[in-house]
Order: C-alpha cells, then sequence, then structure tokens
C-alpha cells in the first residue's frame, strides 16, 4: 500500500467546547461530529501556546515556541521601530527567518516522496519557504503577508485551490500532505447569511450568533474537503487530523472581540482544544481522555508514514497506542504563553508571561515578569500561582493554591525541571 496521504485541518480562535460532538447545545458541526465519531478522538488535547502564530509554528515543526523562537505575532514597535518602517521590516524578516533553523513537516515528508500544499494562515513567509511544494500565501514583503494574505481566502471564498492540488496528486499517484488553516471561523465575524439566518433569532449577544455560525461555515467547507476525499477514492488512505490554534471566548458587547481567559490566556479556555486523528483503514472510533498536545502531531505522523523522528523533537509518537488501544505512557504535558509582541528576538524570555503544567487531574500555571504589550488589560490570569483541579473544575473557577501547596510545589518543580529559566521570575 502506498504511504497514507495527511491532512490537517486547523480552525482557528475556536473554543474547545463549541462542537456538537462536545456537547455544545447550539452550534451546529456535523461533519466534524461525524469526524469525531468514525475517528480517534482526544476531549483533552491541548495546545502549549494559545496564540495564532507560535501555535501554528509548533503544529508544523514539532517544536515549542521558545525553542524556535516564534513566540508572537510580531516584534514590538517600542524596541524595534514603528510599523511600517524599515528598521521594523527588518526584524520581521529576522523573525521569519527563524523557520529555516528547523524542518518543518512537509520538508521532513520529502523522502517518502510527498507533495504538499499550503492554504490558510502561515505567518512565516511565502508557502516555499515553509517548505510546501505549492499553496497560496505569498508571504511578508508582500501585502497583506502577516498573516497570509491570498491564503486567507480559502474557505471563505471556496475550497477550488486545494480540492484541484489533491487532483493533481492523485493524478500522478503521488502521495499527499494539505494544511487547510482557514481564517475561520476567526474574526471578522461575517458569516454568510443563510447560515446566520439559523442563529439570528436566538436570544444571544449578536456577536456570539456571529461567531457561532462562522463555526458552522467552516464546518460546511470541511464537508467539501473530505467529501472531495471520497470522490477521488483516497479517504481511506488518508490521515486526517483536526485541532484549532487556540480558544476564543466572544465579547457579548463587542462584535469581533474576546475575552480574558480565553486567546492568548492559558485558561483552559485558551489551550484546551479537542484533537482528533481520523484513518479509515487503520484507525479504530475511539473516544479517549488521555492528555496530548499538538507537540504529539508531528511524530505522530512521521511515525505513520515510516519516518524517523528527530531525537530532540519533544512530543510523541501516538500511533502505536492508537492502533493498539492502549493508554499513553505520558506523566505530564507543558505549555507557555508569551506576550503577543516580541520584546526580545533574541530571548524568549523577554516576552514570557506564563508556563503550566497538567499532572494527571491537576493543573499549576505560574506567571512571570516578562515584558507585556498592548494587550496587557486582557491577562487577568497573570498574577500569582493558580492550581486547579480540572476533573471538578474544568472551567477553572476554584483556584486551589492554598488548599494544596504540596502539589503546586511539586507541580512547579516539574516545570522548572522542564526547561530552567535565566533572567524571569515568577510573580507571587
Amino acid at each position: 500500500m502506498p504511504p497514507p496521504n495527511i491532512v490537517l485541518i486547523l480552525s482557528d480562535d475556536h473554543a474547545w467546547y463549541d462542537y456538537g460532538f462536545m456537547g455544545h447545545p447550539v452550534v451546529k458541526t456535523p461533519t466534524l461530529d461525524k469526524l469525531a465519531r468514525d475517528g480517534l478522538t482526544f476531549k483533552a488535547g491541548y495546545v502549549p501556546t494559545a496564540l495564532c502564530r507560535p501555535s501554528l509554528a509548533t503544529i508544523a515543526t514539532g517544536y515549542y515556541a521558545s525553542t524556535i523562537g516564534i513566540t508572537g505575532n510580531t516584534p514590538t514597535f517600542s524596541v524595534y521601530g514603528k510599523k511600517g518602517s524599515a528598521e521594523h521590516n527588518a526584524q520581521r524578516e529576522k523573525l521569519i527567518s527563524k523557520i529555516d533553523n528547523v524542518d518543518t513537516l512537509p520538508q521532513l515528508l520529502k523522502p517518502k516522496g510527498y507533495v504538499s500544499f499550503q492554504s490558510g494562515k502561515w505567518w512565516e513567509g511565502s508557502y516555499k519557504r515553509g517548505g510546501f511544494d505549492e499553496g497560496m500565501t505569498r508571504g511578508f514583503p508582500e501585502k497583506g503577508g502577516r498573516h497570509g494574505d491570498d491564503g486567507l481566502k480559502i474557505g471563505r471564498e471556496g475550497m477550488e485551490p486545494v480540492t484541484s492540488f489533491i487532483d493533481r496528486a492523485v493524478k500522478d499517484k503521488k502521495p499527499f500532505l494539505v494544511w487547510y488553516a482557514p481564517y475561520m471561523p476567526h474574526s471578522p465575524h461575517n458569516p454568510v447569511d443563510r447560515i446566520y439566518k439559523k442563529y439570528k433569532s436566538l436570544d444571544l449577544p449578536e456577536s456570539v450568533k456571529k461567531y457561532y455560525a462562522m463555526i458552522e461555515w467552516f464546518d460546511e467547507t470541511n464537508a467539501t474537503l473530505l467529501n472531495h476525499l471520497e470522490e477521488k477514492g483516497v479517504k481511506n488512505n488518508t490521515i486526517i487530523v483536526y485541532v484549532s490554534d487556540n480558544g476564543w471566548i466572544s465579547n457579548p458587547d463587542r462584535l469581533n472581540s474576546f475575552l480574558p481567559r480565553s486567546k492568548q490566556s492559558p485558561s483552559e479556555a485558551g489551550v484546551r482544544t479537542p484533537i482528533i486523528f481520523s484513518w479509515q483503514d487503520r484507525l479504530k472510533p475511539q473516544l479517549r481522555h488521555d492528555l496530548i498536545s499538538s507537540i504529539d502531531i508531528v511524530p505522530t505522523l512521521l511515525g505513520a508514514v515510516g519516518l524517523p523522528i528527530p531525537k530532540d523533537m519533544p512530543g510523541l509518537n501516538l500511533m502505536d497506542n492508537m492502533l493498539s488501544e492502549t493508554s499513553i505512557d505520558r506523566e505530564a504535558i507543558f505549555g507557555e504563553g508569551f506576550a503577543h509582541d516580541i520584546a526580545d528576538l533574541d530571548d524568549p524570555e523577554g516576552s514570557l508571561m506564563y508556563r503550566w503544567v497538567i499532572d494527571s487531574d491537576w493543573k499549576l500555571i505560574l506567571s512571570y515578569d516578562g515584558k507585556t504589550d498592548k494587550y496587557r488589560k486582557r491577562h487577568t490570569t497573570l498574577t500569582s500561582p493558580q492550581l486547579f483541579h480540572l476533573a471538578t473544575d474544568e472551567h477553572e473557577q476554584h483556584n486551589l493554591i492554598t488548599q494544596y501547596p504540596e502539589v503546586a510545589a511539586k507541580l512547579a518543580k516539574k516545570i522548572e525541571q522542564w526547561y530552567p529559566l535565566k533572567k524571569r521570575k515568577v510573580i507571587q
């Protein structure tokens, strides 16, 4: 049998509970519900960083943001010059160049003959710079290159670029990788009217109704993609992975705006996401509660196609556990959070705001004195240490730090052992 095709579906600014299969009473996601039902679904998946650029960089490479050096969305203007200036543009290029120091998933798949296609969000220059054979994003310094320029049309303006690529790959009998990272349900929350009408009469804030309709629109685009795989006769030998880059809670009083303790936050509403693996001919449908992270996606895919996994890659190859339906031997998962704007391109600690660990049912969040930015007001979690028991408090309403100091001390030690800091201090 030829190597399996790979399709990465990445939603953008999507809360972990806003899916039908996660029990939401309003949001309609029939395509993802079916993918979750037919695939292997981890209800408690995580991304290490709750901000799009570093989160996507982790998914593309298998390394933490602090390792790659892509910790935020842009070099801070107060240090690196005014927006649009030659000085700031040079620093934007320096930030993009960090992707050159590590192999991306499309580059790692090359020895097996894979062809690859980028669509949707892509921050690190053009698709070629990310190692993709084809793609939509022209990248900085092209106009609109900050998020992904032409790539952001995918989904909102149809699926033809992706489906045409699949057609060519199938015709050429090449295994393929598709990066489908549409700007959805990300703002602007401007859903098509035929979907918005389903939510319009609900007794909800306008911002919430439009966000929910955006989720359903995103789900509909996935139906187009997955149906095309079926029509081409390749879905049964395609590994489909679903994950969101970070969470979101709509501001009820303002369109296209999010509340604290969601995007950019180490709270569950910022870093938790369901993660789905579907491989029709190999993986049996399962609902799993193991702790996994997006840091595991690259090594798992490399393991699935029989390629070596770089020894310094921190994630786990989950494929054997998924195939054998055995539990994953993992003690803890880790995450880190940085300011939106990067204070020091040469030192990830400069903008470090959070590190966190989940061990069994316990989650510890530590805050640090890194340089914040214009989004400081959103960081209501930038406080003294916080300890939560997720099994009984998945929305993190009760900080148990004073009741269980010995648990907090044990978890804090694990965070320090993960990687030691040279400059930053914990906020007490």
